[in-house]
């Protein structure tokens, strides 16, 4: 039945039929098992980066912290969309359900809501980290984290809710979706009368919100781009530091915009089939959630080097009986110093790595430089060896 048809408004229940992908007889089974390699890529990949994060004390760092919640976004956009993509392909399952169709459509706005404002919360904690090295951890403590992720969150959650409460009670004159998943615009499509309000709504804090991330995002890498000719016009140390903090952060980003853009040329082309249409515009949902597993394992240097902290030819412990010790741990720059430490009731080689070296040294080595000498009196060889490890 036509949407043209139907000139009284639905009653509940609302079922509405997606139109979906136009799939040639004999491969649907094909299909669904591309859409199941795909969700299973991503929630492998994904869960693999959260539960090493969460297992790895080492890791429970701020930037580490977000990666955690942009993966938690990435697989709440696939869970969305892919489930119901393959019911699709396998048993040409079009129908959905009102609620399920609100829903649907909620999770999506919302993880790409989420991935906006999480991707400016790490750009912030990427710039202090880099032009405020040894006032990073007074900077950044748990308490603003924190805040930091629930902005990001709530915001998203905020802004979409009220998206949906602006048509939650609009009659709908229609009940086909022509689209692949469920969409707010796709729903509000199908309305018995024009719904200006919401467009207005809609457009005002997608340009809001992505004018503001691009400005928060672009704010902070040219202060990490003077901050780094500043510091490291002859230091090759600094310049590869800087990149090697950066860049996951900025790859997720372009790959984030450029999955949009992709999206936003694809609809200018009527020449295009319907089908590769549809195909660009899950590509936001797909193609970055599966990437950014790769991109933060590949780039940065502690998730893949997580085993290998833990191998026992790094890490001896050494029991110490009668008496005690303590250690003391303080950096001094010419720009600044930083606390001093203290790790009392005789440090061993595992608390000296854990509660020393990770959470206090290794964020401070990189400002002063290849120049840094780092002091420890009566060294053992073992210690040596973490120091080489940990990149100190």
């Amino acid at each position: 039945m036509e949407n043209a048809t139907i000139l009284a408004p639905l009653k509940q229940p609302i079922v509405f039929h997606l139109e979906g992908f136009y799939v040639p007889p004999g491969y649907g089974v094909f299909f669904f098992f591309l859409a199941l390699l795909c969700y299973v890529v991503i929630m492998l990949a994904n869960g693999v980066v959260l539960c090493v994060i969460v297992v790895d004390k080492n890791l429970h760092r701020p930037m580490y912290i977000m990666v955690c919640n942009l993966v938690v976004s990435d697989l709440l956009g696939a869970t969305a969309v892919l489930p119901r993509l393959m019911m699709h392909f396998l048993m040409d399952q079009k129908k959905i359900g009102y609620v399920s169709a609100i829903a649907q459509a909620f999770s999506v706005h919302t993880y790409g809501f989420a991935v906006e404002t999480i991707l400016a919360a790490m750009a912030y904690d990427r710039y202090i980290a880099v032009c405020e090295p040894l006032r990073y951890h007074a900077i950044m403590t748990s308490t603003r984290l924190h805040f930091c992720l629930a902005l990001a969150w709530i915001t998203a959650f905020l802004f979409i809710g009220v998206l949906f409460i602006l048509h939650i009670n609009s009659p709908l004159c229609g009940n086909i979706i022509h689209h692949v998943y469920c969409s707010n615009r796709g729903i509000l499509n199908l309305a018995c009368s024009p719904t200006p309000i919401n467009n207005i709504y809609g457009l005002c804090i997608f340009w809001f919100v992505n004018t503001s991330i691009f400005l928060i995002i672009a704010f902070s890498y040219i202060r990490i781009l003077h901050a780094c000719l500043k510091q490291g016009r002859d230091n090759s140390f600094i310049r590869s530091k800087t990149f090697q903090t950066c860049t996951p952060h900025l790859v997720v980003y372009v790959l984030y915009q450029l999955a949009t853009v992709i999206i936003v040329v694809s609809q200018r082309f009527p020449s295009l089939s319907q089908n590769i249409k549809k195909f660009v515009s899950i590509l936001f949902i797909i193609f970055p959630p599966a990437m950014n597993p790769m991109i933060y394992g590949l780039v940065s240097k502690d998730i893949p080097q997580c085993p290998q902290r833990y191998a026992a030819f790094y890490v001896v412990q050494h029991e110490r009986f009668g008496g005690g010790s303590v250690m003391v741990w303080g950096g001094v720059s010419t720009e600044g110093r930083t606390d001093l430490y203290r790790l009392e009731n005789s440090p061993t080689a595992i608390r000296h790595r854990d509660e020393m070296l990770e959470p206090k040294v290794r964020p401070y080595a990189g400002a002063p430089g290849p120049q840094i000498i780092q002091v420890h009196d009566n060294a053992r060889p073992h210690v040596h060896c973490r120091y080489e490890v940990f990149g100190v």
